[in-house]
């Protein structure tokens, strides 16, 4: 074997090693906090009671004050990047948040883009309107303008089940708890927690839930392939739904 014949070995052996290194090579971003001391956390401050801006202009809900717990568990700074419904996902993919707490629901559409811990908190998906007006499902939406936050699992549900409604979508729960107060929406797909903001500020809108079109788990999102970040929420997860600390959290700001 000549000298070139055996550099051009060489160089092509060097470039499987390397090809081959990169495919095996795995990032770890739970490693990547922890050197950082910081970890970005994405939350809704629009979406209460999960989060919201207080009367001092502080941000409270139960996702922030879970958020708060679990950086403080992992022994790191807090950075809130805020977002809205449409953004969870692909803040995520992109890489501005390094997880989401944010009334983020696991469905197996979301399970194929993103990765989900174990379930911290249940959320209903309901339907509620006008105490005289009689809905009792889906079939009952049909040619009703029902309201719904962009982008949540309740304008999947209420879009998949209401075929026959007229959908109008508010880009955050805030604002479709403005457009349910001030009349622009009569009947909402959302969750108990909105149905019991909007009567707290109008209750004068007598707004009952109508029925439940679906119960789901929430999750905190994750990018897929960090098995070490996914095992350090769920083992977290766990041990503060066995102390009581995650569904006190749920309890303070949703009363049950």
């Amino acid at each position: 074997m000549n000298k070139r014949s055996l550099l051009i070995r060489s160089a092509i052996a060097s470039a499987a090693l390397l090809a081959f290194g990169a495919g095996t090579a795995h990032a770890d971003l739970l490693k990547d906090i922890r050197d950082a001391k910081k970890i970005r956390i994405a939350l809704d401050t629009g979406s209460p009671p999960y989060g919201f801006v207080d009367a001092n202009m502080k941000a409270v809900g139960s996702d922030v004050e879970t958020a708060h717990l679990l950086a403080q568990d992992l022994g790191v700074a807090i950075e809130v990047v805020q977002t809205t419904s449409p953004n969870r996902i692909p803040f995520l993919q992109t890489g501005k948040a390094d997880i989401v707490v944010a009334s983020l629901s696991v469905t197996p559409e979301r399970e194929k883009v993103v990765d989900f811990s174990v379930p911290y908190a249940q959320i209903l998906a309901v339907v509620a309107g006008p105490k005289g007006v009689q809905i009792n499902g889906f079939d009952d939406l049909k040619g009703k303008r029902v309201a719904t936050t962009r982008g949540s699992n309740n304008d999947k549900v209420v879009t998949t089940g209401a075929k026959d409604a007229q959908i109008v979508r508010y880009d955050d729960d805030a604002t479709l708890v403005t457009a349910a107060v001030s009349g622009q929406a009569d009947i909402i797909a959302t969750s108990p927690a909105i149905v019991s903001t909007v009567l707290a500020k109008a209750p004068q809108k007598d707004m009952v839930t109508k029925f439940t079109m679906s119960t789901v788990p929430l999750g905190i999102g994750l990018r897929k392939n960090e098995p070490e970040l996914k095992a350090w929420l769920n083992d977290w997860i766990t041990k503060n739904t066995a102390n009581g600390k995650l569904p006190a959290i749920y309890k303070k700001y949703h009363g049950n």
